[in-house]
């Protein structure tokens, strides 16, 4: 593994916490109570300390991975330290490909919401034009500086939280206690289907950490963001589920496509819904954001570590110290994918890839404390290896429900992989033995 020369320290525990904050609260959870709802009923709440609890044994893996390997890169740095180029190559090749789908079908889904306020963004030149000037813009500022790109992510995690925690400060007045009485436990077929969709929402705490080889005192401020920012997330959405199901009753269930945006106008009138719609515009503008601060630096570290034959990724602007090359690549192959509009059907591999990306850290953590040596003041997960172990087989648990169909095509997808990176190393070793 090679270091980050050229990187700067800049991003302190806020600056982490927020970035973290900021991708994991997306469009997800603007519809999310009334999905929950539609299938735990009035035991939805269930779901969601469940749910809490997984992704807290799985984040306690990034906390250790990243807390030892402190290179940009995020999981596909601890990977690829663990277990070599051509796991690191799959990690990254994951992890880098599901966000750009990722982020292309939420910035369709803000135009889309942009077009219920205006129809003229139903046009498509000025979809296009809106992309467009969208990405070309987000690329500008986070190749500028990594300062203006975290600046922007906290701009952007503020706007949207606020009024998130205004619907929760101002909801509890409306809350009737009859809509909260749980009247029968769910079955765990309940909890089983119900928790699937709402582990997916709190996905995107991995692409937070790419930025390792930017963060202050890493081994520090990486367990203490992923604590704050997990702890704030779980909590937040507990509360946004009480004061909706609170409010709103059975008829939550009727209001999939902006259940938040209708409690807020029985909680605050026509202006709360307006709020409302404006907020899931802003996290969804602030999903995309964060993936351009992000995401850009998974090509830098596969170029850094040569896992992939593009030199020019690996490159440092001399001015702004950012992977400049890395960023307009990331940007110009979002915005493709998210003016051809036509992935749909990649979504569930994205989806996939990531749970094996999470799988690859769970072992990647056991792989690391027999490889590198602790070092003062490093995080290290309490119990053994029993936290990576119940993590490897809720992840499993999680993969088995994918259909046959979604696994052999994850299969084949791998098999082509396989395929490029052998290609890859042929072609560097006829290189080095001319």
């Amino acid at each position: 593994m090679i270091n980050d020369d050229g990187l700067k320290r800049r991003i302190g525990v806020f600056g982490l916490s927020a970035n973290i904050v900021n991708i994991m609260i997306g469009a997800g959870i603007f519809a999310l109570p009334a999905i929950i709802t539609g299938i735990m009923g009035s035991a939805s709440i269930f779901s969601y300390i469940f749910c809490g609890i997984l992704i807290v044994l799985i984040v306690l893996c990034f906390a250790e991975a990243g807390s030892k390997v402190n290179n940009s890169g995020g999981p596909y740095t601890y990977i690829e330290t663990a277990f070599g180029d051509y796991a690191g190559f799959l990690a990254g090749i994951f992890a880098s490909g599901s966000n750009m789908i990722a982020s292309a079908a939420v910035a369709i889904a803000l135009l889309n919401i942009l077009a219920t306020i205006n129809p003229i963004f139903e046009t498509q030149w000025i979809r296009l034009g809106f992309l467009f000037i969208m990405y070309s813009s987000l690329a500008l500022i986070n190749i500028k500086g990594l300062k203006q790109g975290v600046g922007l992510v906290k701009l952007n995690t503020i706007l949207k939280v606020s009024p998130l925690l205004l619907l929760v400060f101002i909801g509890w007045k409306d809350v009737s206690l009859d809509n909260l009485h749980i009247e029968s436990l769910p079955s765990l077929n309940q909890l089983g289907e119900s928790s699937l969709i709402l582990f997916f929402a709190f996905l995107g705490c991995e692409t937070g950490l790419i930025v390792g080889g930017e963060i202050k005192n890493p081994k520090r401020t990486i367990p203490r963001s992923i604590f704050i920012s997990i702890g704030t997330v779980v909590i937040l959405y507990i509360l946004i589920q009480t004061i909706c199901q609170g409010v709103m009753g059975d008829a939550l269930v009727d209001h999939k496509a902006a259940p938040l945006a209708e409690t807020a106008s029985i909680v605050m009138g026509p202006l709360g819904y307006i709020l409302l719609i404006i907020g899931a515009a802003i996290s969804m503008f602030g999903v995309v954001s964060g993936d351009l601060l992000n995401t850009p630096r998974v090509l830098y570290a596969l170029s850094r570590d040569q896992v992939i034959p593009f030199k020019a990724l690996s490159k440092i602007h001399s001015k702004y110290a950012t992977p400049h090359i890395a960023i307009m690549t990331h940007a110009s192959i979002t915005f493709l994918l998210a003016t051809t509009g036509s992935f749909e059907q990649l979504v569930i591999l994205a989806t996939s890839s990531i749970l094996l990306v999470y799988l690859g850290v769970a072992c990647a953590v056991i792989k690391l404390r027999k490889t590198i040596a602790p070092e003062p003041g490093e995080f290290k997960i309490p119990g053994g290896i029993i936290i990576p172990l119940l993590s490897i087989a809720i992840i499993i648990y999680f993969l088995s429900n994918l259909s046959s169909k979604e696994l052999i095509g994850t299969g084949i997808f791998i098999a082509i992989l396989s395929v490029i990176f052998k290609g890859i190393v042929t072609i560097k070793k006829r290189k080095s033995n001319p």
